[in-house]
């Protein structure tokens, strides 16, 4: 086997990695841009970052990781993590998060530089009002995030 290398990939590429491999998600609706990883022969994984799933985090400097998908390969989640974060500091990002299940250690996001900030909310999209689809997994998730260091501060200055 030959080093990991990474490609950018499309929505339709990472989508259908994810449907084949992923433990318990399926494809995503939309994406900014996805990554992959490659040992020159196959695909080994995938990473698809967009715009944060909560409207809160959706201030235009924050990107999301919605999914994030390897075959197992050693250090490849790690490699996935750490090419969109450096892609997205390019792009003017100035945070990134992403969600883990509570029973994921989050090895991969910790040694690529994430902080584990607490639980989200978890729940359902669908109100009585407005129905939606059963969510796949409705259970509180970890949230992670990655920023660059003077973020909170130029936050902080502005308020």
């Amino acid at each position: 086997m030959s080093a990991l290398s990474l490609k950018p990939i499309s929505l339709k590429e990472a989508n259908a990695y994810v449907a084949m491999r992923h433990r318990h998600h399926g494809p995503t609706q939309g994406h900014k841009f996805s990554v992959g990883i490659t040992d020159g022969e196959k695909l080994r994984g995938v990473a698809i970052a967009g715009r944060p799933v909560a409207r809160k985090l959706d201030d235009g400097q924050t990107l999301e990781v919605t999914r994030c998908c390897t075959d197992g390969v050693k250090n490849g989640c790690s490699m996935l993590y750490r090419a969109v974060w450096k892609a997205a500091v390019s792009m003017g990002y100035k945070r990134m998060v992403t969600y883990t299940l509570e029973s994921e250690p989050g090895r991969s996001l910790h040694a690529s530089g994430f902080k584990r900030i607490g639980l989200s909310g978890g729940g359902e999209w669908s109100r009585p009002s407005r129905k939606r689809n059963k969510a796949e997994n409705a259970q509180p998730k970890v949230r992670w995030q990655i920023q660059k260091r003077t973020y909170s501060d130029e936050s902080e200055a502005s308020e």
